[in-house]
């Protein structure tokens, strides 16, 4: 197939598509209503499942129902539809279920905005719900990455038996860029799914999916039977890109549209001499702290950029340990740092004179 104008949010669910998704359950949202408008047209036309439901939360409890019965399910929202879901995400941890969440963030706290944003960090890294749990946390930066992302967040929902967060932001998810759909999915084998619940079928127990656990000593060795998998995802799972890190001084830290911007501050700093470059988070969680002890001993210094008051920069701290200074620039509320304003910090991390 040649070549495609399409937009983030129409990637989303042609993505989801070619990955074997063939069920959605959501409501609409600004700026993530294209997806649902998409898949409410295609999943029908492909003999899915499409069902707008009457909330977030009501959706997310349907998405619990699907994955139980052995389903590739996904559904989207942003920022606060997302925290409606909450109590459902971390039912669908407990029970140990696959599916994919996809959080194309707005201005917050509350209402908010509807301007990109990247407030929703610590919701989708740090277990936004009760108890001690993790998702796993993908940030694709272009339209094209979107419909790769989608087959990974899929496969590694069922390979571990757990949620995927798939993190835009409402740049990402109404900007429109040309996307190669060749090799992207379409027909597959969906993966064997021996505990879900879709009748005996010769076995002779039943499949109970729960995650009601009542005897403290019981929930504590689920606890840790969930521990163990997270240690093995981040043993395994940690992603990121490199940008100029090879022989860089300064190194800027962003995710997503952000990191689209620190690429242009990189390219600037280094025609004018400053040996700059970039890590760019691929996996949100697990955090790629391997990427940050592979330069640690060659680098100056760290300057994180966000869409945001400051979430990430604390993973970032975590990861250099204070062994590098660590500096931070964000914007709130739906603002986007410019190359400008990040490339005027990056001088002043490297001692470099302002003009003006």
């Amino acid at each position: 197939m040649a070549r495609v104008l399409m937009k983030g949010n129409e990637a989303f669910g042609e993505g989801a598509i070619r990955a074997g998704c063939r069920y959605f359950f959501g409501y609409p949202i600004t700026p993530q209503s294209e997806l649902p408008h998409f898949l409410a047209k295609r999943l029908p036309e492909i003999g899915g499942v499409y069902l707008q439901a009457e909330s977030e939360v009501s959706a997310i409890n349907m998405v619990y129902g699907a994955a139980a019965a052995g389903a590739r399910v996904m559904t989207s929202s942003s920022s606060p539809g997302i925290s409606l879901m909450q109590e459902g995400i971390s039912y669908i941890v407990g029970a140990q279920l696959p599916c994919v969440i996809i959080n194309v963030m707005r201005g917050g706290p509350g209402l908010g905005n509807i301007a990109p944003a990247q407030g929703d960090y610590f919701q989708a890294t740090k277990g936004g719900g009760h108890g001690d749990y993790k998702l796993i946390v993908l940030a694709p930066a272009s339209v094209q990455e979107i419909i790769t992302h989608m087959q990974l967040a899929f496969d590694l929902a069922d390979k571990y038996r757990n949620p995927v967060m798939v993190v835009g932001d409402g740049i990402l998810g109404q900007m429109m860029e040309p996307v190669d759909l060749e090799g992207t999915g379409g027909e597959m084998a969906e993966p064997s799914k021996p505990w879900a619940t879709t009748g005996m079928r010769g076995r002779k127990e039943r499949n109970i999916v729960n995650s009601l656990c009542i005897v403290p000593e019981e929930n504590e060795k689920n606890n840790l039977q969930l521990a163990a998998k997270y240690g093995e995802i981040q043993r395994s799972e940690q992603r990121w890109e490199e940008y100029g890190l090879d022989d860089a001084e300064w190194v800027l830290v962003a995710f997503g549209t952000v990191a689209r911007v620190a690429k242009g501050v990189v390219d600037k700093a280094r025609k004018e001499g400053i040996a700059a470059g970039l890590i760019r988070p691929i996996t949100l969680w697990p955090f790629p702290e391997k990427a940050f002890n592979k330069v640690i001993d060659q680098v100056k210094g760290f300057l994180t950029v966000e869409m945001s008051l400051g979430q990430m920069v604390e993973d970032v701290r975590l990861c250099v340990q204070g062994r590098q200074p660590v500096r931070f620039l964000g914007r709130p509320g739906g603002m986007v740092p410019s190359v400008r304003e990040v490339y005027e910090e990056l001088k002043k991390m490297a001692g470099v004179k302002t003009c003006g």
